[in-house]
């Protein structure tokens, strides 16, 4: 189990946090201020870039995060955000914080809530800021000689309370803008290996300067000499000597010189990239003079494989051939053991020849998106001697930045055996390799920090994760280290390194779902988490429910629809059909829905949930829709048109947006004022209040409105993600009994039209259904009389 390093980090550059009511157009004017102000012997000119600003959520999972990429040009001295906070409505919402993380090359990797990370899972830390939020607030953030490339803004809210918020309805909402300024350098001198370049340095202009490190170069150094200053003494020339850039998780290498001349040497560097060299003057209103130069030094480099790719075209039809194949049975590993003693034998002697490292060339495979596999050209398994290191090199382009990147190193002993002295260890590197390995030599290079894995025979497998990984080139180092100078026998031994990047960490694990997410072009991944797991991939445990508590909660949330049974029998009683066969769908979707709809292991689907989900709202509202519509008792024709009506509405509705407010209070509040309009003109026309009878109104009306306004509050303000299970349930029991007490009485006079009761009951179990129309002349005779409330 590896440790696990979380991001806490002081803030060691400058910022300015401010709170006021200043205008947008102040701030776009401070933003347009154009800098081509001269420093020592290097121009400079400005690039402004803005992103809309979006609303802000509060942390519950990685998806909360508002995530916004920034791309800081080569050369850039000075960098310099605007964060900008402003809040969406007038009506007090308390003071909030919000949190900003920045991170160079990869989304940063946050831990607001301090859950635990899975296992052998390590990220690098980021930098956090807070910045108070009343009305409208700023911030500036600065950064000296930041390193070039992508940068990585995330803001958030701080933890989510749990509460549900209905769409639509009136809430805090804060708004987050950021906005970069950098100034960039256009004609930066270039230091040529070898060659001597004079400079000048004062202490408000120092001199700027960029070397190139190529490929397979082993060690860096940067020489100033013959340094002089004005008015000074000889040999008193102060200065500060920096190589390299800021990018928050490291700064660059500073040397302090004084006198004449001073170094400073770095081993592996970054290759095949630009390195920053600034010298500045370290005394007081004096001008420095100095000559620099810097020199490279390759150590080894690897075979050279010649201009014809005939047998590289034949390894990738091989490799084609074996992905295809199904069966990998024990027969490779049978021919692997077979031939390991021949290749051993002149891997060793190759390696004693060239004296330099074994570059192993891998084939890079994109299958799905963020989903990218590395395997070895010549096979899975990887020969790994004590003399000379192993290397394999593994780019990652800024597509897969977004994903994990996972190492499984796995010791093949049918091969070899190890003792109890030797073990394979592992280091993998952005940007350069490390090319010496051992127990006590620390897997890092000159200006980036690796990650260590080691096999041996007693843990011959080990894993190792990193969420957003940088975009850069990775490069995994093999050695077979002893403790003894001597290994045995055993001077090579055979590996299998898996490298590949994946959505998620272990796709989330049991109760958790990797989800794909998108901030403009830029795709990431993030794993959200259910019932009550936690952590970067779902397996923090602490508040998570148990098995017995995810059981309850399904039983409650489907049982609970069985309160319909009461209404569904009411409606067949008094002959509303129609109606309770709308209470019967709603019913059935509403159970089954919430069935599959559970967090947790106690999860039964069905159909498709998006099918569920749409039939549960559908059928929900079109209940409370033809509820009220059958309480204005209006004739039938009438009725049934509104009835159809209504439903395609609502069923457009819940295509358009099925969780929005509206689309609820909307349905409710047209069938109230329908059945307020018809009950007004019924009072005015018989002078009298209707319905007339009070027994229906505390009886019946009074407890119905009751419990159907008491389960609207619920549904809307009372509703969070700990008491769901209840509140929701309770809410099904209030608006199915709700119905029983709303529903009018039967129609008396419905004979009148020429039909009977409908269906008709023996106690033999049977049904029956009869039509017996009554002629009158030559149409049917039926009733103008209006029915009034009448307690049966």
């Amino acid at each position: 189990m590896m440790t696990v390093l979380f991001c806490n980090l002081y803030l060691p550059f400058e910022t300015n946090c401010t709170t006021t009511r200043r205008k947008t157009v102040f701030v776009r004017l401070f933003l347009m201020k154009i800098f081509s102000l001269p420093d020592g012997q290097v121009t400079f000119v400005s690039e402004l870039s803005s992103k809309p600003a979006q609303k802000l959520s509060k942390y519950g999972w990685y998806g909360n995060v508002r995530l916004q990429r920034f791309h800081i040009p080569e050369e850039t001295a000075i960098a310099r955000w605007l964060f900008s906070v402003t809040k969406g409505h007038n009506f007090n919402c308390g003071q909030h914080n919000v949190t900003i993380h920045i991170q160079w090359g990869s989304p940063p990797v946050i831990n607001p809530v301090t859950s635990a990370f899975p296992n052998s899972t390590l990220w690098s830390p980021c930098l956090s800021l807070t910045l108070p939020v009343t009305s409208q607030s700023s911030m500036t953030f600065n950064i000296s000689d930041p390193a070039p490339g992508d940068w990585y803004v995330a803001a958030h809210l701080p933890e989510d309370d749990g509460r549900i918020e209905q769409k639509g309805f009136p809430s805090c909402s804060y708004f987050f803008q950021p906005q970069l300024s950098v100034r960039r350098a256009v004609d930066t001198p270039v230091l040529q290996q070898g060659s001597f370049l004079t400079q000048t340095a004062a202490p408000d202009s120092p001199a700027r300067l960029k070397l190139y490190v190529p490929e397979f170069a082993s060690s860096l150094s940067v020489l100033v000499a013959d340094c002089s200053s004005e008015g000074a003494e000889s040999g008193n020339c102060s200065l500060v000597l920096r190589i390299g850039s800021a990018s928050l998780q490291q700064g660059p290498v500073t040397v302090n010189c004084s006198g004449i001349s001073c170094s400073a040497a770095l081993s592996n560097p970054p290759w095949h990239t630009w390195l920053r060299v600034v010298v500045e003057s370290s005394q007081v209103n004096r001008t420095l003079t100095f000559s620099i130069v810097s020199n490279y030094t390759v150590g080894c480099k690897p075979k050279s494989v010649g201009l014809k790719a005939d047998d590289d075209i034949s390894r990738l039809r091989g490799n084609s051939s074996d992905a295809n194949s199904t069966s990998t049975g024990n027969s490779s590993v049978v021919t692997d053991a077979a031939t390991f003693s021949n290749e051993s034998a002149s891997l060793v002697a190759l390696l004693s020849a060239s004296a330099c490292v074994w570059s192993i060339p891998v084939l890079y495979e994109e299958v799905d998106v963020l989903s990218i596999r590395f395997t070895p050209v010549n096979g899975p398994n990887i020969s790994v001697t004590n003399t000379h290191p192993t290397l394999l090199t593994y780019p990652l382009h800024i597509q897969a930045t977004g994903g994990t990147l996972n190492l499984q190193l796995t010791l093949n002993s049918t091969n070899a055996t190890l003792g109890n002295s030797s073990s394979v260890v592992a280091c993998l590197s952005p940007w350069a390799p490390v090319t010496e390995l051992n127990h006590s030599q620390p897997c890092r290079t000159a200006l980036f920090g690796g990650y260590g894995v080691a096999v041996n025979a007693s843990v011959n497998k080990s894993v190792l994760r990193l969420p957003f990984p940088q975009s850069t080139t990775w490069y995994l180092t093999l050695q077979l280290v002893c403790n003894s100078s001597n290994c045995g026998n055993t001077s090579v031994v055979s590996v299998v390194p898996e490298v590949f990047i994946s959505a998620c960490v272990e796709d989330c694990g049991t109760y958790g779902e990797c989800r794909l997410l998108r901030s403009y072009s830029y795709l990431y991944a993030a794993c959200v988490c259910k019932a009550g797991w936690s952590g970067w991939g779902c397996t923090d445990d602490s508040t998570a429910q148990s098995y017995g508590h995810q059981l309850t909660s399904t039983l409650l949330l489907t049982l609970s629809n069985l309160f319909f049974l009461p209404a569904i029998v009411v409606a067949v009683k008094r002959c509303y059909i129609t109606e309770a066969s709308i209470y019967l769908f709603t019913m059935f979707f509403s159970t089954f829905y919430h069935a599959c709809d559970q967090p947790g292991v106690a999860v039964l689907c069905i159909m498709d949930y998006d099918t569920l989900q749409y039939c549960d709202f559908l059928g929900s509202i079109c209940a409370i829709w033809v509820t009220i519509l059958c309480m204005a008792r209006i004739k039938d024709t009438f009725k049934y048109t509104l009835f159809m009506l209504g439903a395609l509405l609502i069923a457009m509705s819940m295509q358009l947006d099925r969780k929005g407010l509206w689309n609820l209070l909307g349905p409710i509040l047209c069938a109230i004022l329908f059945m307020v309009i018809v009950w007004v003109y019924r009072g005015v026309r018989r002078r009298h209040c209707y319905p007339p009878s009070w027994q229906r109104w505390v009886f019946y009306l009074i407890p119905g409105g009751l419990c159907a306004l008491i389960g609207v509050c619920l549904y809307i303000f009372a509703e969070t993600e700990d008491n769901y299970y209840y509140t929701h349930s309770l809410w099904h029991i209030l608006v199915a009994s709700c119905v029983v007490f709303l529903l009018p009485p039967k129609e008396k006079h419905k004979e009148s039209l020429g039909w009977s009761r409908g269906w008709s009951w023996n106690w033999n179990w049977s049904w029956s259904w009869s039509w017996r129309p009554r002629v009158c002349g030559y149409t049917l005779c039926q009733s103008d009389k209006d029915e009034l409330y009448t307690v049966t």
